[in-house]
């Protein structure tokens, strides 16, 4: 079979006003970023209602290599279009950290992908760039203030500097620096840079509904904490104005298409075990307005993408709840969480899938725990054998779920006609309330709790006194009753990649905790999960060059 570069280049294009045409997206409600690409207009919101039901796909606990969870997305919006019902899928944008690191592409795979491939991994419309500079302005600002004026130096140390800086790339040596270093270059002081996707300003603009929002958020970034212990904000130092120009044309979702021609919207980037880790709130506003049904993937598990999706993003104004949830399983998975390495996931082992389902199954739980219909896709791979993916699909359905054995990557949305249909019937049913973990007005300990209990199934949670400081200290400045967004790992239900499977009678550790007012959520940090991941053995841009003919190669 081609490889995903080979299929995405064979693919024939068309040119973006005839997919936004499809939904009925005027040639004066976009612009053009080259003929395959546009950005639409928030204005395109305003003569249109709210209309589409909600499909959010959410994973099992991910290997290394990932599940194709981005893949069956993308399929599954074809499968919907070729039942005869108009479907968006809202993504997100893809990292350069991951694409050079680990992943290569993440567009999908096989014949469901986005395309122009090639530019969505890479620099795309820009937005990234967009919201580092804005990120990065603030920094600069903060240290100049804090360089020339006297009356903020007397109420801020060094230490009271919360904002960082933030680099769309895996870079290992960033995580701990030292700035200010050589005459007159301001103070000595240790600092750090996180990638672009954990910055609160992708979460911002990630949340935020419209420009006025934005706005108001980028002026409630607490950049710093005075001698009092009072918060100083992005609005104190007047940066917020110039951060919104530098963000403003960010803000208008991004029009693609898939293989198959139907329309794809994607904007933002937070991923979600150090952030919210779904696409914009107008990506997917605009994405209900216009068409039938949209298919919304939030990262990694269901633990974390899955639950964050339920308690943070769909509690925000304009965001939808999703009315059916599915869940990517795949057998390579449930056979590492049954106790078989990555190196020999291909072998086939029908025990180990009986013993690794328990992970699957806890995903399950999860998720009807939110009084939403849940299925299971489970995405065929090549090595896959028939024992092995009709031993699954009857572990699923003796737990009352309906599984499918989907093949996207070979079949496109052909693969996934069953699963859209079942998802169609099913979503035709009224649905009931969401059945929220927490309440907004738990204490922010309770909040965790009830996450680490009921989520990953944790026994306990343990919170070392200064953290639990820090978390009296946020509600007392008012923020108490924000949502609570977990930064953990996506290997496993615990805070230790290593405990595969469903961890019985393990503690929840918290080792950080802080207040993203902007944003809107507090994140609490579990375990040694890193805000700047670093570069593995061999990155993925080892494999990666380009020709005297300017053809791309090893971005997969």
């Amino acid at each position: 079979m081609k490889s995903d570069l080979e299929i995405a280049e064979s693919a024939v294009l068309q040119n973006i006003e005839d997919i936004a045409a499809k939904v009925g997206l005027k040639s004066d409600e976009i612009e053009h970023y080259g003929a395959y690409k546009a950005k639409i207009k928030l204005s395109a919101r305003e003569s249109r209602d709210v209309k589409a039901r909600t499909i959010l796909v959410t994973a099992m606990t991910p290997t290394p290599a990932g599940e194709g969870k981005t893949t069956t997305s993308i399929g599954l919006c074809d499968a919907f279009n070729r039942i005869g019902k108009k479907t968006i899928v809202t993504l997100r944008e893809p990292s350069l950290g991951p694409v050079f690191g680990v992943k290569g592409g993440a567009t999908g795979a096989g014949y469901s992908q986005v395309l122009p491939m090639l530019d969505i991994n890479l620099h795309f419309t820009g937005d990234k760039h967009a919201i580092g500079s804005a990120h990065n302005l603030l920094a600069a600002m903060i240290d100049n203030y804090y360089f020339r004026i006297d009356e903020l130096n007397a109420c801020i140390q060094p230490s009271g500097i919360v904002w960082n800086r933030t680099l769309d790339m895996n870079d290992r040596p960033l995580r701990y620096i030292v700035i200010g270093l050589g005459e007159d270059n301001g103070q000595v002081r240790q600092s750090n840079f996180e990638i672009t996707a954990a910055s609160e300003i992708m979460a911002i603009m990630g949340l935020a509904l419209d420009i006025a929002d934005l706005r108001q958020r980028l002026k409630k970034i607490i950049v710093a904490i005075d001698t009092r212990g009072v918060p100083i904000y992005a609005e104190g130092i007047g940066a917020h104005g110039a951060m919104t120009i530098l963000l403003k044309d960010a803000l208008m979702p991004n029009l693609v298409q898939t293989i198959e021609g139907n329309p794809a919207i994607i904007h933002t980037g937070p991923f979600a075990n150090i952030a919210h880790g779904t696409n914009s709130i107008i990506a997917m506003d605009m994405a209900r307005r216009l068409a039938d049904f949209i298919i919304v993937e939030s990262g990694f598990g269901s633990d974390l993408g899955g639950e964050k999706f339920f308690d943070l993003v769909s509690r925000q104004k304009g965001a939808p709840t999703p009315d059916a949830v599915v869940i990517v399983a795949t057998i390579r998975a449930v056979k590492h969480h049954g106790g078989i390495s990555i190196k020999d996931l291909s072998m086939p082992d029908l025990e180990a899938i009986k013993n690794g389902y328990v992970n699957l199954q806890k995903h399950i739980e999860i998720m009807r725990s939110f009084n939403r219909p849940v299925f299971v896709a489970i995405n065929r791979f090549s090595s896959d054998t028939p024992e092995e993916l009709e031993t699954l699909k009857i572990l699923i359905e003796k737990d009352n779920c309906e599984g499918f054995i989907i093949d996207v990557f070979e079949k496109g949305g052909e693969g996934a006609i069953d699963l859209a249909k079942a998802c169609l019937e099913k979503t035709k049913e009224p649905q009931g309330n969401v059945n929220y973990v927490y309440d907004l007005k738990d204490q922010i300990k309770t909040k965790i709790e009830k996450i680490a209990k009921n989520i990953y199934g944790s026994a306990d949670v343990h919170i070392p006194r200064s953290i639990r400081k820090k978390m009296e200290m946020i509600e007392n400045w008012g923020y108490g009753e924000l949502p609570v967004c977990m930064a953990k790992t996506q290997y496993s239900f615990s805070d230790d990649p290593n405990l595969k499977g469903k961890p019985i009678g393990d503690t929840l550790e918290v080792r950080d905790a802080k207040v993203c007012a902007g944003a809107g959520f507090i994140v609490v940090y579990s375990g040694e999960i890193m805000t700047m991941p670093g570069l593995p053995k061999n990155p993925a841009a080892v494999s990666m060059d380009i020709n005297e003919e300017g053809k791309i190669v090893g971005l997969f």
